[in-house]
């Protein structure tokens, strides 16, 4: 379960995704997650899974490999298609005692189940598809302006892109612990939920002290390396926007205007 999550990842392999300017992919995901909430019918959230489809086509990245990430929030998945499937009030299509499944309720936990999924796997092809320092210069980049208002806008994106570039190690890090414990006769999958609950003790405190220990040897190696933050720094490899950069702006503000159009206006 814990080598399913891809969040964090990256997929080293060459396409026109990979070689997109950070910010375009940064602006691109931000967009199209905008989108998911703007669209209100399945005609705009079926031209919102065409557009992610045209996407990981174009990352050469393993359909596989994106949707693998969707056995981590199953159930959360199925949480929410519960919660809107069983309590949104409407006309009944069947009632057990005073449990009642309406047509609104039955609409509505499909549309949040399609969101959810393209969501998560939007923000997979751009983590997949950008490497963690492309990353932190993209966002620095996209949130310069808030330096007018004495925001530390570099060291806030050092900070997420760490974070998300220690998402992948950690989880290497619990599969191994837990591997060590299962092999001590450590059992994590049977009995109750308290006792399977209780069992993840064991799990969590040399996960803890790892991760303290990796966060100790980063702040000794940034250090060593006399980083003092974003001021006066210069970049090696400045970002620069190409022509395939200036057209996929224009291809994701059209796909925005029609997502508008459709999943809004006309249906």
């Amino acid at each position: 379960m814990l080598r399913d999550i891809t969040l964090g990842q990256y997929y080293r392999t060459d396409s026109v995704i990979h070689r997109l300017d950070p910010r375009v992919k940064l602006a691109t995901t931000f967009i199209f997650i905008i989108s998911l909430f703007v669209v209100n019918n399945f005609v705009g959230y079926l031209l919102a899974t065409l557009f992610l489809v045209m996407c990981i086509k174009l990352s050469n990245v393993p359909p596989k490999f994106i949707f693998r990430g969707m056995k981590t929030i199953f159930f959360l998945l199925l949480i929410t298609m519960v919660f809107n499937l069983f309590l949104t009030p409407g006309r009944a299509i069947f009632t057990l005692w005073k449990i009642s499944i309406t047509y609104e309720g039955l609409f509505l936990a499909i549309k949040m189940a399609f969101r959810l999924i393209l969501l998560i796997s939007g923000s997979s092809i751009m983590t997949l598809t950008t490497t963690p320092n492309n990353l932190t210069d993209g966002l620095e980049s996209l949130l310069k302006p808030l330096k007018l208002f004495h925001v530390p806008v570099h060291e806030i994106s050092m900070m997420m892109s760490i974070a998300l570039r220690f998402i992948p190690i950690l989880l290497e890090e619990t599969d191994k612990i837990m591997k060590a414990q299962m092999a001590r006769c450590a059992d994590f999958e049977s009995g109750s939920l308290i006792k399977r609950a209780k069992s993840l003790v064991p799990l969590l405190v040399p996960l803890f002290i790892s991760a303290f220990r990796r966060a100790l040897e980063l702040a000794m190696a940034m250090e060593a390396r006399c980083y003092r933050g974003g001021e006066g720094r210069t970049k090696m490899k400045p970002l620069i926007y190409q022509n395939r950069d200036r057209i996929a702006y224009a291809v994701v503000f059209g796909y925005f205007v029609l997502a508008i159009v459709v999943g809004r206006i006309i249906f």
